[in-house]
């Protein structure tokens, strides 16, 4: 379903990615770890159609994302980092324009913004402006903006990014329920606890390269460290 074949992306003398290869199958859930500046972002963004790859490829159900872009965006549900927000539009108006964005009528919109609203617990605000919204709110209403359409691919970097345990409890929930249905999901997070709940396997990036692939216990076994994060530590520290 989500697929890397051999993608680099250069920036001048930079070369973030480098020949990155792996794939996400539907039903499965991918955690993508690496070091601030490690490439895990650039090459989630090249997924996204929003970098084009130097060289390689990232596609989404057999479709290219720098050839194809408009059939890549309609597979696919994508948090950033950054949570830009309509200010002036209520959480609620914002899931109808992003439900009409993407091809649902108002039938099947109105619904689905409901089950937004329930799923990720947007009721209390629901019809506040984004523009007053916490941290954690906006964050919530932007992973539900990400999803609205029930793409098959999901792509979240730093999904629990400003949330508190309760809110993240939520997102793990969907996240859960998204493997259930075949979705693929691909995430990043600094967070190894989380790696651990929902990850069926994990990807270790350093320098722009692919430096370890496995399950979580796979690779902790590999390095032969106590737990995730002094295993993920090791294998960086290698790589450099």
């Amino acid at each position: 379903m989500i697929e890397f074949d051999r993608l680099s992306k250069r920036y001048g003398d930079l070369l973030a990615v480098r020949e990155l290869s792996l794939t996400v199958r539907g039903g499965e859930v991918y955690a993508l770890l690496g070091a601030n500046g490690a490439g895990k972002t650039t090459a989630l963004r090249c997924l996204a159609t929003l970098l084009r790859p130097t060289s390689g490829a990232a596609r989404i159900a057999g479709f290219d994302a720098a050839r194809e872009p408009l059939e890549v965006r309609r597979r696919l549900g994508f948090l950033a980092a950054s949570m830009g927000l309509y200010q002036r539009l209520t959480a609620r108006e914002l899931l109808r324009y992003f439900a009409r964005l993407n091809g649902m009528d108002d039938d099947a919109a109105a619904p689905r913004v409901e089950e937004m609203v329930e799923a990720f617990g947007l009721g209390e605000f629901a019809d506040r402006l984004c523009g007053k919204l916490s941290t954690g709110q906006r964050q919530r209403v932007s992973i539900a903006r990400a999803v609205v359409h029930d793409p098959p691919a999901l792509v979240l970097d730093e999904p629990t990014l400003g949330l508190d345990v309760l809110s993240s409890e939520s997102i793990f929930r969907f996240i859960a329920d998204a493997r259930g249905r075949g979705r693929a999901v691909i995430f990043s997070t600094h967070q190894m606890s989380e790696v651990e709940l929902l990850a069926d396997r994990v990807g270790i990036i350093a320098g722009g390269r692919l430096v370890a692939e496995g399950t979580a216990d796979d690779i902790v076994a590999r390095t032969g460290e106590h737990n995730l994060a002094r295993a993920f530590l090791r294998i960086v520290r290698e790589a450099a």
